[in-house]
């Protein structure tokens, strides 16, 4: 069988994948990116692509190509709490961006691909992995085909999955995962044309959440979340359930329905949230094949963004240092799960459904009547704007005044803290 060197193998050419072989091959390393599927090709997505993500994609010179493709930037959003307070405001801007997207992955994927071939990284796809290569412990490149060809060998310094949830890669190293947790939620998603639409839109009711945004082509995805436990019922009549959920948010279920449903209803449990070691000896992992999470608050791909440029500047620093790549890898642990953990405790507690209290009432009234504060917790919600540095008292007396400070504190000590105190106050995850 043949081989070849490269410095690095990414195995999954999606978002991680793709933006870790273009940002691999722009440091000048060999670079190979291989995947199952062709592109374009569909998977299963939240599709929104965060204010940060956006950010990146700034940075990286392909904005413009996603705007290009169709999909529509997302400026302004309306929070329907269920309770009888709404939200409306802007995003705040980051590093450039003022925005959110939400692209259709057969596009999105495909410019990345395009994106990473033009930074001179080779890209196979069709390509099936039957298995890693070691020399003893180490990873030192894998063996697979080309679907219908026969096998081949390749070899190079680290091999990266980036091949999803259920990834190939991690399972062959055994990668330890940690904080583990099952299924909260199921999730249920299509399109509709002819939806009137003045921006993104989200909806809390109980047991449900709701999102919609414009999407490519004039469409609008309309995503529905519910507790895991009820995803038979729901599965056993789902356009029904899903209208249903619709016609609970407001006037939404009646434009929906005067709209029309452009493709079939999207629908899984499968939304584990878990974090795995993503490095060892001759391997690291990247996006949901290391660190994956509850889609409920959309942040996988900007995810994914953000951990292709962290592994990245350790694999560069490791290679160019010449033996201190596994040092390097231990750094780029630290980093993600650093940057990682306050969204993934915000979203465990959004995916419990747990009904607002005191606390969530009184925060969310006294944000609703400042603009300024409005924006600034939709730049939470989006990752833009750090959770600590929004919850701090003195950011919080800012935004909401005196007295209502005042009275969010007071609900908080009557009805004790880990009940009713809302999730970006800061009240543990359930674990």
């Amino acid at each position: 069988m043949p081989v070849r060197g490269y410095d690095v193998i990414v195995v999954g050419s999606r978002v991680a994948g793709a933006a870790t072989a273009m940002l691999l091959a722009r440091r000048g390393l060999r670079v190979l990116a291989v995947d199952r599927a062709r592109f374009p090709s569909d998977t299963l997505s939240t599709h929104q692509i965060q204010v940060p993500g956006i950010a990146r994609l700034l940075r990286w010179g392909l904005l413009d190509r996603l705007a290009a493709t169709g999909a529509p930037a997302t400026r302004e959003v309306r929070l329907d709490t269920g309770f009888g307070v709404v939200l409306a405001g802007r995003y705040p801007g980051h590093e450039g961006a003022d925005a959110l997207y939400s692209p259709r992955r057969t596009r999105l994927d495909a410019l990345l691909v395009d994106a990473a071939r033009e930074a001179g990284a080779e890209v196979r796809e069709g390509f099936d992995v039957d298995e890693l290569v070691r020399d003893g412990d180490r990873v030192v490149g894998l063996r697979g085909r080309q679907r219908g060809g026969a096998a081949v060998t390749e070899t190079a310094s680290l091999v990266v999955g980036a091949d999803g949830k259920r990834s190939t890669v991690a399972a062959a190293v055994q990668a330890t995962a940690y904080r583990e947790q099952p299924p909260r939620t199921f999730a249920c998603y299509t399109y509709w044309s002819g939806v009137a639409m003045s921006g993104g839109e989200l909806y809390q009711r109980p047991g449900r959440t709701v999102a919609v945004f414009p999407t490519d082509d004039g469409l609008t995805i309309a995503y529905v979340a519910g507790p895991a436990g009820e995803f038979p019922a729901f599965r056993a009549d789902v356009e029904a359930r899903y209208l249903d959920t619709l016609d609970d948010c407001g006037d939404l279920g009646a434009r929906v329905r005067a709209g029309q449903r452009a493709e079939r209803f999207r629908l899984t449990p499968d939304l584990p949230s878990t974090f795995r070691m993503p490095h060892g000896p001759g391997w690291a992992l990247v996006g949901d094949a290391g660190l994956v999470l509850d889609p409920i608050t959309g942040q996988g791909i900007g995810n994914a963004f953000r951990d292709a440029e962290l592994l990245v500047d350790a694999v560069a620093a490791g290679l160019d240092s010449g033996g201190r790549l596994d040092d390097e890898l231990a750094g780029y642990l630290a980093r993600r799960d650093a940057a990682a953990t306050p969204m993934y405790d915000l979203t465990l507690e959004l995916a419990a459904f747990r009904p607002p209290g005191a606390v969530d009432r009184e925060l969310f009234t006294a944000l609703a009547a400042r603009p300024t504060a409005v924006d600034q917790f939709l730049g939470v919600l989006s990752g833009a704007v750090p959770m600590s540095r929004f919850r701090s008292p003195g950011n919080l007396l800012g935004l909401v005044g005196p007295r209502a400070l005042a009275r969010i504190a007071a609900a908080r000590l009557l009805g004790g803290r880990r009940r009713t105190a809302p999730r970006l106050l800061g009240a543990p995850a359930q674990r």
